[in-house]
């Protein structure tokens, strides 16, 4: 009898325990709605408008850029091939660091998958081996790296130049997400100071060369505890060099100190990050905690929200302006193609000027490539093109490039026209300077960027060249 009434009183008080352990279980999570208002989540976007758009820059690449690109080999110069899932691919966001500062904790927070079947791992040690990426499907699903790599209509199969071994530590995640149908994130390996490249069996700095060449926001995330700088940190920043407007700096975990503590370690980190950014500017450091749980009692709460809030529309900014950025992207690229295709024909013009009868081809040459400055080659583009000194290539990588390329293997710029397609230094300088900004014009205005009747037919216009000799 004793121990029934025993019972009767303990099973209400553990019921009781047990409701007030969830009580507190679920204060201890943060609101999450300011993400959802912060990135307008819920706000309903002109899907038509952004599709025809794409279309369209997709049309003037392939027919005013590409052509030319594909006639002087741009590709085997610059290594940067423009699929047409890279041109329709949503912005990419790159998390790099070192290992266990909160990179996959922050991914987990922004896309509430705590407690979810895909909720990155997390945890003290070295945890993410694999370059995951987590980007927007019907359903929810694991791709394996050969698979992305083999599918033309996503922008990832230039990565098969990495080998098996980095395919192999290369996975995708898809899942219904209103933020990933704008956004894509990319979470990397933990830089480990110890551990050599050859160890992980595939070209890390060259994967992550790869992914910072095409992010549209950079975050480089630190913890208080891991702000020393080794050789392989040193690299990657080095590899960061003129990406400096994509860069975010992320102290994490910062309600882990005392505010005197956290002001100490923020100049510690700008002191060792000092020497590897060497800018007027240097990028812009958020300090907070990106976790789904509550800051620590105690700590500037208000401080670390705004700064969260901030980061949020720092975030925002690249989602709403990813149109006019993938245009710019286009538009940079068909600059350098030009640039690339004048060189090649002044290459060649001064090839057959100084060719002779009696002259050893490849000795002609060779002298020409080892010394282009002694025949005024870029100098006479910039006299007589509107091309900046700024955005000349590097001489020597001409030297190797005719090396695999030989010279007799392209044609002058005279001779690329043809009277259906017209000409290729035409077709590119029209883009440049017409077409493309005339697309970013039409966005802006908020006008319909479908294709014009003039630009899908060229109006009947006869090809112009005015580099042909009369």
């Amino acid at each position: 009898m004793k121990v029934l009434v025993s019972l009767c009183v303990f099973v209400p008080l553990l019921a009781l325990a047990t409701a007030e352990d969830e009580v507190v279980l679920d204060s201890i999570l943060r609101d999450r709605s300011h993400i959802e208002e912060t990135l307008r989540l819920a706000a309903d976007e002109k899907a038509g408008d952004y599709a025809a758009a794409l279309q369209r820059l997709r049309k003037i690449y392939h027919n005013s850029i590409r052509p030319m690109e594909q006639a002087y080999k741009y590709n085997e110069l610059r290594q940067h091939e423009i699929s047409d899932g890279e041109i329709t691919s949503k912005p990419m966001v790159l998390f790099l660091g070192p290992w266990s500062v909160g990179k996959s904790s922050m991914i987990n927070y922004l896309l509430g998958l705590l407690d979810t079947p895909y909720q990155l791992y997390t945890g003290a040690e070295p945890t993410t081996s694999e370059f995951t990426v987590i980007m927007h499907g019907e359903k929810i699903r694991t791709v394996e790296g050969i698979v992305m790599a083999a599918d033309s209509s996503r922008s990832f199969s230039p990565l098969e130049k990495f080998g098996q071994n980095f395919l192999e530590k290369l996975v995708g995640i898809e899942m219904p997400h209103s933020l990933l149908e704008r956004v894509t994130f990319v979470d990397t390996p933990g830089i480990i100071e110890n551990r050599k490249q050859q160890e992980r069996g595939y070209p890390f700095n060259d994967v992550c060369q790869w992914f910072i060449d095409r992010a549209d926001l950079i975050f480089v995330v630190f913890d208080p505890t891991k702000l020393d700088v080794g050789l392989e940190l040193e690299m990657l920043f080095r590899q960061l060099k003129g990406r400096e407007s994509q860069i975010r700096i992320i102290l994490n975990k910062a309600d882990s100190l005392a505010t005197q503590d956290l002001m100490r370690v923020y100049g510690a980190l700008f002191w060792s990050l000092a020497p590897l950014i060497n800018v007027t500017e240097p990028p812009r450091v958020y300090v907070s905690s990106f976790w789904p749980y509550d800051y620590a009692p105690d700590t500037s709460r208000e401080l670390f929200k705004r700064e969260e809030i901030s980061l949020l529309e720092d975030l925002n900014q690249v989602i709403e302006n990813r149109l006019e950025n993938k245009i710019a992207f286009i538009r940079q690229h068909g600059i350098r193609v030009r640039i690339h295709a004048l060189l090649v024909d002044r290459y060649v013009q001064t090839f057959k000027e100084k060719m002779s009868f009696f002259s050893d081809p490849e000795l002609v040459f060779k002298e020409i490539v080892d010394d282009p400055d002694k025949f005024y080659i870029f100098k006479s583009i910039l006299a007589k093109t509107n091309v900046s000194k700024f955005d000349l290539p590097n001489r020597d990588a001409y030297r190797d490039f005719f090396g695999i390329n030989p010279i007799s293997s392209f044609k002058q710029l005279s001779a690329q026209c043809s009277y259906i397609g017209g000409c290729l230094l035409e077709k590119i300088e029209r883009a440049i300077t017409h077409e493309l900004p005339s697309l970013l014009g039409s966005i802006n205005s908020g006008k319909n960027p479908a294709l014009s009747s003039c630009e899908a037919t060229g109006c009947g216009e006869k090809p112009k060249n005015r580099y042909r000799r009369n």
